[in-house]
């Protein structure tokens, strides 16, 4: 039986026979991780307007160091190395930035949007070899189940935060009352949204029941719990993104005086 040799199309980078727009949500994770990386590294390095009454910038939770009522060990420590610019959130923020940037829905998507590998699906990426997680520097990807135990602990320090934004200190008398503030519910949203956010994480759904062929009641249903939450793992990384540096945004407009905040009760 004869046969035709058929020579196969040679795709450059970016080449794709898609019609949409596959690129616009790169382009928009592109922009989006872009100024949020700009804002917070540009936040955490002011070391000041970080707190305002009973608020804490989560950037800034917890406070090891630092000049508010929140610090848990006082001011700025006398081991700090000089030729460093001081900020109590340098001390803290790489535990979250780690566990985000590691994550698996994170991973998609900046591979994706900064590295085109690949760009979208069935769209030709800038690389011949697939190399994978599998080498140097992506190996260490696999942190990421360890990260998210540090997560759980800040969540739990988020959410001692949330209590301290219920006590105002009442001007007049100098007792501490409680009430509700505007930025106490941007706080409390701030803490539904990450708890959210790391309480969907894929490692914990393997944590709690990933593991097991045979799963008693009560940890069924923490899995259906956490597997609800990894259904809309994607949706909370990247709302939970923007309420955190806009709970930032609302501390540091506050401590400035361009924003007063509204006592609700």
């Amino acid at each position: 039986m004869g046969h035709a040799e058929i020579p196969l199309r040679h795709w450059e980078a970016g080449q794709t026979a898609r019609r949409d727009f596959w690129w616009a949500q790169s382009l928009l994770v592109l922009v989006a991780f872009t100024s949020f990386i700009v804002y917070v590294t540009w936040a955490a390095f002011q070391g000041r307007h970080y707190h305002w009454g009973p608020y804490l910038s989560p950037l800034y939770s917890p406070e090891l160091f630092g000049d508010s009522p929140n610090s848990w060990f006082g001011p700025k420590p006398s081991w700090y190395p000089a030729f460093l610019p001081w900020s109590p959130a340098l001390l803290i923020l790489w535990a979250p930035g780690l566990f985000r940037l590691t994550c698996y829905y994170y991973r998609g998507a900046y591979y994706k949007a900064f590295w085109a590998d690949p760009p979208a699906c069935t769209v030709t990426e800038p690389r011949n070899k697939y190399l994978g997680e599998r080498y140097f520097p992506l190996v260490m990807q696999n942190v990421h189940r360890y990260f998210l135990y540090l997560a759980l602990i800040f969540l739990l320090i988020l959410g001692h935060d949330v209590w301290n934004a219920l006590w105002f200190r009442d001007p007049s008398t100098g007792q501490m009352e409680f009430g509700i503030g505007v930025g106490t519910l941007v706080l409390a949203v701030n803490l539904v949204l990450l708890g959210s956010y790391a309480l969907g994480c894929h490692s914990l759904r393997h944590l709690v029941g990933g593991r097991f062929d045979l799963m008693l009641p009560w940890r069924h249903t923490v899995y259906s719990c956490v597997t609800c939450l990894n259904a809309r793992h994607p949706r909370f990384a990247a709302v939970s993104l923007f309420w955190v540096a806009f709970s930032d945004l609302y501390v540091r407009m506050c401590a400035t005086g361009i924003w007063s905040d509204w006592r609700i009760l």
